[in-house]
């Protein structure tokens, strides 16, 4: 029988590759802005910290198709009526998506974030909204790709849509900001949803049938919905608790808010590996016979994801400050990131075991608990992160951080050890 980690790996080392094109191209944009104005680098962070819970509610929603459709990994036509009913679901959580994001200048200006940086947010408000249309439009055709065990399908997409994301940043950024970064993420978007659908409807048994949402089905979607909701819901909690603590950072000032964009760009590739393994564990997790099975799925997730941290810190330790040089020459900027990269690791370890923790509950069709997790940890963070932020600064941030991932991860855990002994 083959082991789990090598599952794991398989099905991990395509999505890696072709998640890890996206945190690139974050990276590429931040270096990008950084380099041209502090304002327009924080403007983008302040928009980033409003989309992360946004997509993530999108995103959430769809993950909740994954212990319905890996079952049927041997026979996919079974599957195309939950791929269907995922789609209205991704639709209604799409277009409220766009809604909040549309509101972030408002919200913005009245709390207190400084005026050049509001002022700098330009366009980029409507073309993220765009972005998460089409993401739900996309309606987790990735998501199904791997559960059915065509994960290796997933590089198209996201590396055809990175390329012309990264090209589009190239062109546009130093001529209209970011602006730019906006219409460049928009068009690499689009095209990697297309792609997605494109491979999608290649799959035996799917292909020339109907992938788009037909006629509803109320008791269905309802049914997926009650594993979905609570995972986006989990989800919008942990991002709407980051982006107080990135609204906090920007009340500390514009080279605060700098610095934490930079830090949280260089959280996306240390967490890489961990939300890959998560998305290979959840379809793995739902098909176990066991609880032995699924423990061992999980183990073997988190041996992976600690890898990628562990891998990342290593690099951050010997060329952190040629890593920080590439986001701009503000020397106070780079100063404050640099003193956190001891604080970033810590907590990108915690959440990385937290993200596989999690993935595996929702392939055992409990997300509540995550929710619950997410609520207990993130909920307090939420309330403190301003007074944190006066009194403390960033690096008084960084500590309620990861003291808020280590809570969550040991609550998640407790869960998972429980739900599995019932598998």
């Amino acid at each position: 029988m083959t082991s789990p980690l090598r599952v794991i790996l398989g099905a991990a080392a395509p999505l890696a590759l072709s998640v890890g094109a996206g945190v690139a191209v974050r990276l590429a944009a931040t270096s990008l802005l950084g380099n041209q104005a502090t304002a327009e680098l924080a403007a983008f962070a302040l928009a980033g910290a409003v989309l992360g819970p946004v997509t993530a509610a999108v995103a959430g929603g769809l993950r909740g198709l994954t212990p319905f459709v890996a079952p049927d990994r041997d026979r996919p036509a079974a599957a195309l009526p939950v791929l269907r009913d995922a789609r209205w679901l991704a639709l209604l959580l799409g277009a409220s998506g766009a809604g909040v994001v549309l509101c972030v200048p408002l919200v913005a200006s009245a709390g207190g974030v400084p005026g050049e940086v509001t002022a700098a947010l330009g366009v980029l408000p409507p073309l993220l909204a765009a972005h998460v249309l089409l993401l739900a439009a996309g309606g987790g055709a990735n998501g199904t790709l791997v559960a059915l065990g065509h994960a290796r399908q997933v590089l198209w997409p996201g590396l055809t849509g990175t390329a012309a994301e990264v090209l589009l940043l190239v062109a546009l950024v130093p001529r209209l900001g970011v602006a730019g970064a906006g219409v460049a993420l928009v068009a690499g978007t689009a095209v990697a949803v297309a792609i997605a659908n494109g491979r999608l409807a290649r799959v035996t048994g799917l292909s020339g049938r109907a992938l788009w949402p037909g006629r509803p089905r109320p008791r269905e979607i309802l049914r997926m919905a009650g594993v979905g909701l609570p995972m986006s819901a989990a989800l919008v909690v942990k991002f709407a608790a980051l982006a107080a603590v990135a609204w906090a950072a920007a009340r500390t000032g514009t080279h605060g808010a700098a610095a934490y964009a930079i830090l949280v760009s260089l959280d996306g590739p240390l967490g890489l590996a961990a939300f890959t393994a998560g998305q290979a564990a959840a379809p793995e997790v739902a098909r176990a016979a066991s609880p032995a099975a699924a423990r061992r799925v999980n183990r073997a997730a988190l041996a992976v994801a600690v890898a990628g941290v562990l891998a990342g810190a290593a690099v951050l330790g010997l060329a952190g400050e040629d890593v920080l040089g590439l986001f701009g020459s503000d020397g106070r900027v780079r100063a404050a990131a640099t003193g956190l990269l001891p604080l970033l690791t810590v907590f990108s370890l915690a959440n990385a075991c937290a993200i596989v923790m999690s993935a595996s509950l929702t392939g055992l069709r409990r997300p509540a608990w995550s929710l619950g997790s997410a609520v207990a940890g993130y909920g307090p963070l939420a309330l403190v992160a301003a007074p944190v932020a006066a009194a403390w600064g960033l690096s008084g941030l960084w500590c309620a951080l990861t003291a808020c991932a280590v809570l969550v991860l040991g609550l998640q855990t407790w869960g998972f050890v429980r739900y599995s002994a019932r598998r």
